[in-house]
């Protein structure tokens, strides 16, 4: 009846709807510049399109063809022509919907054709254009247009269930630049790219040796002293964070230092406006002697332990001394020997020696200066350059900036290796648009019920940016586990692990020691529905409960560094389950055995603290993982085994993460015997701790049956020292928000308010509303007919005045106080509850008869009800 669609048309590619969006959105905001027949094209497996002949293209892929007509000349065409078909007398929509129905006629796969129901009187030209425009309707059972989203097997069918989501931002690059940090528009940032080698100290670097000759600096100030460096605008309390972009400032980057006037001008040049850095001021006091100030975390006025900056201009057979003046913090390991960080560039460019610990007449000490409202404390110590102009740099610790995250992951990305067991993702953004990435890493398992038998274990870092030693371990940890170990390849067979290897990238960029650009200390935060504020931790959070909804997570940490204390341990939480008990330290005793000379257990703390609810480790913790710890590693080093009295290295903080594989592997042994065993030394730990507890308490206790029913709590001491938890509470610009509120809510009710009452206007009102209500009573029982009835009104009349004054002496006003039906005004509608003040059974009431008359028993008696008291309280 109706002919075949003709044969001489010829087979064109159709554009995918989405890669078409994602072509025109890209081009038009600048992200995509390759031409479009550079788009892969994943519609139809590749076999597919070279076996089957029918798939073959005649064009690129997206190349949009003359098939479709505009929307405009579309809606003329079915508006104009008469359709007839199997659902006559219908709308035009509806027989157009019904006339290009599609009907298969024909299953010969050589020359495969459809048929399609539509009018005949039509011209080849008008039915040309009806058959193109027919062809926007089948772009879902196209086979020359599948979904990119869906999967498809072999054979071509679709598989019911999606791609990986594609990411709108290509943010590692095979090629070319990384993305640039991204800092606060208040920033200024030098252009030069600050990068350092990595090395390893051939001898171990001991502590600093106190003499007694160290000295106490005398803080002089820019008062008596020449300032050669500071910067200019740095936001502190009271500021927000409002934007950031890429470079930080806008303008002209000026010159901070001091201009030097000749080859003999020996004045150090500071610098510090570069990633990560941290300094704030340098005061020249002396010839070779310069005092410090710090920055405070950004839109903060507290948080200086972090340090990072440049010198320039050096001598070498000069003896330097540099005075930080500003730190917090009243306990320090350089109280303990720890020597700060020194990189030369020359000896890394000649000699290939990265960072060593260098330093003496070091003294950590309370400063004479204050801010009026905490007091501050000083380091001080001493150097001798090792070459006469030469740049170099001084840090708290190893520096490990969010540049190196970037190339560290732009390794593995193009690793074809490691990138078929290890995801990157991004996990979400932070506030100043730098990306959270997040890796999943395990090896692709042969069935679906293996692969949701796999538990999860979940490690993160650098949520505090100034302790970058986490970083370090976590670097030991990716390099350990993405390697083709036989023991690596075992934990990514049975293991699911989510890393977030940065947390905190803001901080970590602008050099904060604590806080995000928030103002806040993230790990108090791990509570918190603010999204928009606090988006690292909402997201993690967020990854971390859709996980446990998928699987078991066996294992949380969080990787952090301590200021006060040496060695590497961890923090964990009690369980109170008797079903588990103690088996939260099994993997911290573990780790002790295996990495003996820097772990040490008795530093372990697992008390659960009102002031840490807020930390990753305890909300993970009551989110249902039983494993959940904060790993905190040392700045300083260890005084343990062969280690003692050393400073940690970098390689030994990485071999620490290779050593949590190990540690893993052994916790999750089939056979038993190692846990069991940990389980029974820390018992009889446990009991030498609570026999230890009492004889400092001057107690004996014997505890043979009940020793484990003590608290643990009770036994362990605090494990704070931080004051982290002071930056808790709303961010800086909804602390701002609330601030303004609050200024206009106090003008508006004082406007409003009402002047109050004195304690004597008060009394007042309250004796003329008794003698309001007494009145009242009277004139009731008058006008009722029952004047006879009452005693002595008369004198009632007559010494109203000094009845009510004494009713006013002698009674005290009660809340919501009623009086029932029957009983005289002057008692009490509450009955007490002290039965040593009722009176005996035999001994009259002592209270007036006169002051509410009371009805004769030989007569009708009138139920008076008191009208209710309105209390006004002094």
């Amino acid at each position: 009846m109706f002919p075949a669609l003709e044969t001489e048309l010829k087979q064109e590619t159709l554009p995918d709807p989405y890669e078409d969006f994602m072509y025109r959105h890209l081009r038009y905001y600048g992200y995509f510049k390759a031409q479009r027949g550079s788009l892969p094209n994943s519609a139809t497996p590749q076999h597919l399109w070279k076996n089957n002949p029918q798939c073959l293209l005649s064009g690129s892929v997206g190349e949009r063809h003359d098939l479709t007509p505009d929307p405009l000349q579309k809606e003329k065409l079915l508006s104009t022509q008469g359709f007839t078909g199997s659902n006559p007398g219908r709308g035009h929509g509806t027989a157009h919907q019904a006339t290009l129905r599609r009907r298969p006629t024909c299953h010969n796969q050589k020359d495969p054709q459809l048929k399609y129901t539509r009018p005949t009187c039509l011209s080849s030209t008008v039915r040309r254009q009806i058959e193109a425009v027919s062809r926007g309707s089948l772009l879902l059972s196209s086979p020359l247009l599948k979904s990119r989203q869906l999967l498809h097997n072999d054979f071509g069918e679709v598989n019911p269930r999606l791609r990986e989501p594609r990411d709108l931002f290509a943010f590692l690059p095979s090629s070319g630049p990384l993305q640039a940090p991204r800092w606060p528009i208040e920033c200024e940032v030098i252009k030069e790219n600050i990068h350092h080698i990595e090395w390893i100290p051939p001898q171990p670097e001991y502590f600093y040796q106190p003499t007694g000759n160290e000295k106490v600096p005398e803080i002089v100030g820019e008062e008596e002293g020449t300032v050669v460096y500071q910067l200019d605008s740095v936001p502190t309390e009271g500021s927000y964070f409002t934007s950031s972009r890429v470079g930080g400032k806008r303008g002209i980057i000026k010159d901070l230092a001091v201009t030097l006037q000749g080859p003999e001008d020996n004045a150090l040049l500071f610098e510090s406006r570069f990633e990560s850095g941290n300094l704030q001021k340098a005061v020249r006091v002396d010839t070779y002697e310069y005092e410090l100030t710090l920055r405070t975390d950004l839109y903060t006025n507290k948080y200086t332990q972090w340090f990072y900056f440049r010198v320039q201009n050096t001598r070498k057979d000069a003896t330097y001394r540099f005075t930080i003046v500003n730190l917090l913090k009243p306990k320090s390991l350089y109280t303990l020997g720890m020597k700060p960080l020194m990189y030369s560039q020359l000896d890394a460019d000649t000699h290939n020696i990265g960072w060593r610990r260098e330093g003496s007449e070091i003294k950590y000490c309370k400063s004479s200066t204050g801010d009026g409202q905490q007091p501050f404390y000083c380091l001080t110590w001493t150097i001798q350059f090792p070459h006469d102009q030469d740049t170099c740099f001084f840090a708290h610790f190893y520096p490990y900036t969010y540049t190196d995250l970037q190339c560290y992951l732009l390794s593995v990305a193009n690793n074809p290796v490691q990138a078929q067991f290890c995801k990157l993702r991004t996990l979400c953004r932070s506030l100043a648009g730098n990306i959270v990435y997040l890796l999943t890493i395990t090896n692709p398992s042969r069935t679906p019920q293996e692969a949701a038998a796999k538990k999860a274990v979940v490690l993160s870092a650098r949520v505090h940016p100034g302790e970058s030693n986490g970083s370090w371990i976590m670097k030991g940890f990716l390099d350990f586990i993405l390697s083709d170990s036989p023991d690596a390849q075992l934990l990514r067979n049975i293991f699911v692990f989510k890393v977030v290897p940065m947390l905190n990238p803001d901080g970590v960029i602008v050099g904060n020691s604590r806080c995000s650009l928030a103002g806040r200390d993230l790990n108090r935060h791990y509570k918190t529905i603010l999204k928009d504020s606090f988006p690292c931790i909402w997201y993690t959070r967020n990854m971390i409960k859709r996980l446990l909804e998928e699987r078991e997570v066996l294992l949380y940490c969080d990787f952090h560094g301590h200021s006060r204390k040496n060695n590497i341990f961890l923090y964990g939480c009690n369980n109170n389950d008797r079903k588990y008990w103690l088996h939260e330290r099994v993997f911290p005793l573990m780790l002790s055995k295996n990495a003996p000379d820097k772990f040490s257990f008795h530093s372990c703390n697992f008390k659960v603290q009102r002031c840490k609810e807020g930390t990753g480790r305890v909300v993970m913790w009551r989110m249902g993982i039983l494993n959940s710890y904060t790993m905190e590693s040392t700045f300083g080093g260890s005084t343990l085994g062969n280690k003692r009295d050393t400073h940690f290295t970098t390689e030994d903080l990485k071999s620490l993460g290779h050593q949590v594989c190990d540690t893993l592997l052994d916790f999750c042994d089939p056979d038993r015997a190692k846990f069991m065993q940990c389980l029974e030394e820390l018992k009889e730990l446990l009991q030498q701790e609570i026999h230890k507890k009492f004889n400092e308490l001057g107690q004996d206790m014997e505890l043979e049956g009940n020793w484990s029913d003590i608290s643990l709590s009770d036994i362990e001491s605090s494990t704070s020292g931080s004051d982290s938890s002071l930056s808790d509470g709303l961010p800086a610009h909804l602390l701002n928000i609330a601030r303004e509120l609050n200024k206009k809510k106090r003008l508006y009710k004082k406007k409003k308010k009402k002047p109050l009452q004195t304690r004597k206007q008060r009394n007042e009102q309250y004796q003329k509303n008794s003698l309001m209500r007494e009145f009242k009573l009277t004139d009731v029982a008058e006008r009722a007919g029952f004047a006879s009835t009452l005693q002595k009104p008369h004198a009632f009349s007559r010494n109203s005045k000094n009845t009510s004054s004494s009713m006013v002496r002698n009674e005290k006003p009660r809340l919501n106080e009623r009086e029932k039906p029957g009983f005289t005004a002057s008692c009490s509608a509450k009955r007490s509850t002290n039965r040593s003040q009722e009176p005996a059974r035999d001994m009259k009431p002592s209270w007036s008869r006169n002051r509410y008359p009371v009805a004769k028993r030989g007569r009708a008696t009138l139920t008076v009800y008191p009208s209710l008291h309105v209390y006004t309280y002094p």
